[in-house]
């Protein structure tokens, strides 16, 4: 603790704080988990190896990642570290780009069949993802991605899985099925 007089009077400031901390610290805004009280003497929480953090089971058969329940970054819209919670929907895609902050871009491709010709026709969408830095996601990566309730005006749903395969060559190009 140091005393230090900058506009003529004595203030005692903590110069005793974690790095840790200070590495989540990156917006203007204090960052913190909702479901967390920093100082509490009973915990409510569940608490890791690196302090007290919040985490839940997303269910539906998908498990927690390892990088959620230890790792130390603050995301009010990470459906194993907040209160987002995942239903309705569940699919796979192919991610075609990572540009934006926490939100990923994904392809789902599919066949539409035309009665006239009697033939199918590919197609595809986009649906813009969050994605919680639980994840280190690149583009081609295949994703399971859940529905949750709107996040941002086009964000509607949130990666719950990274698959282990990988599409190489332009995926935005490519036409898979799942």
């Amino acid at each position: 603790v140091s005393t230090q007089s900058t506009w003529g009077f004595n203030c005692r400031r903590n110069l005793d704080y974690s790095p840790q901390m200070t590495d989540i610290q990156t917006e203007k805004a204090f960052q913190k988990q909702d479901g967390v009280f920093l100082n509490s003497k009973n915990l409510v929480a569940k608490k890791t190896s690196s302090g007290v953090r919040f985490y839940k089971k997303v269910g539906l058969g998908f498990k927690t990642p390892q990088t959620a329940i230890e790792g130390a970054y603050v995301d009010k819209k990470c459906p194993f570290t907040s209160d987002v919670a995942i239903r309705g929907r569940i699919f796979k895609g192919v991610v075609i780009s990572t540009k934006m902050k926490n939100t990923i871009v994904i392809r789902r491709d599919y066949l539409h069949f035309i009665k006239k010709y009697n033939r199918f026709e590919k197609r595809h969408k986009t649906v813009s993802v969050h994605c919680s830095p639980a994840f280190r996601i690149r583009t081609g990566d295949v994703v399971t991605v859940g529905q949750c309730r709107p996040l941002s005006k086009t964000v509607r749903f949130n990666v719950i899985r990274q698959e282990v395969q990988h599409i190489e060559g332009n995926v935005r190009k490519v036409f898979v099925l799942f």
